[in-house]
């Protein structure tokens, strides 16, 4: 389907987060037909496996119960005490179907779709009460489709039904001429077999309801053009959002790194544009680490806190703007830096022997070697 100038027409796939979303509201494809189909089965198969033993188990129950004295029967505690076994015989003579059923009823269900419990799915939807809605989904193309299945199944189950009471014919009719026993066992196989056979008859209509039901759900998940970009917006978030976030990173990023400024032993100015701070620790044995940097309104405020705690300002616009541009705070300085910034901070070192009364003043520096490809000349 060509897509509309609006942008409108669901073509796109769903995304994962439009499928996770759809499983958490219960929105997942499920198959009647299987369901039953699984039931049906599992009924059939577990009364074949065990229709033997209730067969005999009913005809001893009724043996019983048809066989009780007149003491039995004129006393009310007696008859209760029997009412009270037969029910537990009887109980105990359908358990085995009845947990065949049991676990058919919940693996049929999660064999398409899988295991889901979604509480979004039990809250009342009041917009189901509406009578126009009630009427829309009446003649929908849904209602549509359940309406043939209901019909296909009828008749499946029809012709399955009529094919095997046909072929059974001679069987239930010989069935009035056994013996009571073996009537009643053969009974149970015949209802057995024939409902196999009806349960296979579904197969045909799980085998288009499930394709169907994929089809179906995968439809409904269908996104716009637009339904994806603002779903990747959402994910990866906004623009004027990240924009905020990265403003407020970097403002903390540059309150760390003003407060920082204290500890350093140098600050090698451009001297207006460029301002970087600089640390040695002799004790570490590593190379100097850059703690601030900054450019314009940056470099100005670097120097000014520079000022305020006597940190020594050096202009050398080359090693500024080299250090500038090749080191992120907190990192060491390049290898190809290191014998320009010593000679600085041997520099520095003189000035403070000096200004403390312990040495003469230091020789101004001349030209820092700094390697070409760490250069910036702009």
């Amino acid at each position: 389907m060509a897509e509309s100038e609006s942008g409108q027409d669901k073509t796109e796939d769903p995304t994962e987060k439009r499928k996770q979303d759809s499983r958490e509201k219960g929105e997942i494809a499920r198959s009647k037909e299987l369901n039953t189909l699984a039931v049906m089965l599992a009924g059939t198969g577990g009364l074949l496996a065990f229709g033997g033993g209730l067969a005999q188990t009913m005809m001893e129950l009724m043996r019983t119960n048809f066989t009780l004295s007149r003491e039995v029967l004129i006393d009310e505690r007696s008859m209760g005490l029997f009412l009270l076994a037969s029910g537990k015989m009887a109980l105990l003579a359908v358990q085995p179907v009845l947990l065949v059923l049991l676990i058919a009823s919940i693996v049929g269900p999660i064999a398409l779709g899988g295991w889901l419990f979604a509480a979004g799915s039990l809250a009342p939807k009041f917009s189901r009460m509406n009578p126009l809605s009630g009427l829309k989904r009446m003649f929908s193309t849904h209602a549509l489709t359940e309406l043939l299945k209901a019909m296909a199944k009828f008749f499946v189950v029809l012709m399955v039904a009529l094919v095997v009471l046909s072929s059974d014919r001679d069987d239930l009719l010989a069935i009035a001429h056994e013996p009571l026993e073996q009537g009643i066992i053969h009974s149970v196989q015949l209802v057995g077999w024939s409902a196999l056979w009806i349960a296979l008859g579904l197969l045909l209509i799980a085998a288009v309801d499930v394709p169907l039901q994929l089809y179906q759900s995968h439809q409904k998940l269908l996104m716009t053009k637009q339904e994806v970009r603002d779903e990747h917006k959402d994910t990866e978030g906004r623009p004027e959002v990240k924009g905020r976030i990265r403003q407020l990173q970097r403002e903390m990023s540059q309150r760390r790194m003003m407060a920082a400024i204290p500890e350093a032993d140098v600050v090698i100015t451009n001297p207006t544009h460029y301002a970087v701070a600089l640390k040695y620790d002799p004790e570490k044995g590593s190379a100097p680490v850059l703690l601030a940097k900054g450019s314009d309104f940056i470099a100005l405020k670097i120097r000014e806190i520079a000022t305020q705690h006597n940190i020594q300002l050096l202009e050398s616009p080359a090693l500024a703007r080299s250090i500038y541009y090749s080191t992120e705070l907190e990192e060491e300085i390049p290898a190809g830096l290191y014998l320009a910034v010593a000679q600085v901070l041997a520099y520095v070192y003189q000035i403070r022997q000096y200004r403390a009364g312990k040495g003469k003043p230091p020789e101004p520096l001349k030209d820092l070697p700094i390697p070409p490809d760490l250069r910036r000349d702009s």
